[in-house]
């Protein structure tokens, strides 16, 4: 049987990473990425867009290119490119654009 309750996440603390400023743009690229994966799995999974969410009918407010997301869920969607770009900083990988 697995235990849910005992679960506890371990994310690796990049707080002491900061980023080169040219990476900048990356941010963006990938948060729009992001967003467009979790959007395609939704319309693979049958979702379509409704103004408000609601999982019986496979509706969802978030169904819409990126730049007419409200600014709160792009946020959403740099922070998770933001600590993914940290956490390849931080076990020593470097970005390199050719």
């Amino acid at each position: 049987m697995i235990k849910h309750q005992s679960y506890r996440p371990t994310p690796v603390d990049v707080n002491d990473v900061a980023l080169p400023p040219e990476l900048s743009p990356l941010v963006e690229h990938i948060a729009r990425n992001v967003h467009d994966v979790w959007a395609q799995g939704r319309l693979d999974e049958g979702w379509t867009y409704g103004p408000v969410r609601d999982d019986a009918l496979k509706q969802h407010p978030c169904l819409v290119d990126y730049d007419d997301l409200p600014e709160s869920e792009r946020e959403y969607d740099r922070a998770t490119a933001l600590g993914t770009l940290k956490l390849i900083t931080k076990f020593g990988f470097r970005i390199i654009k050719e």
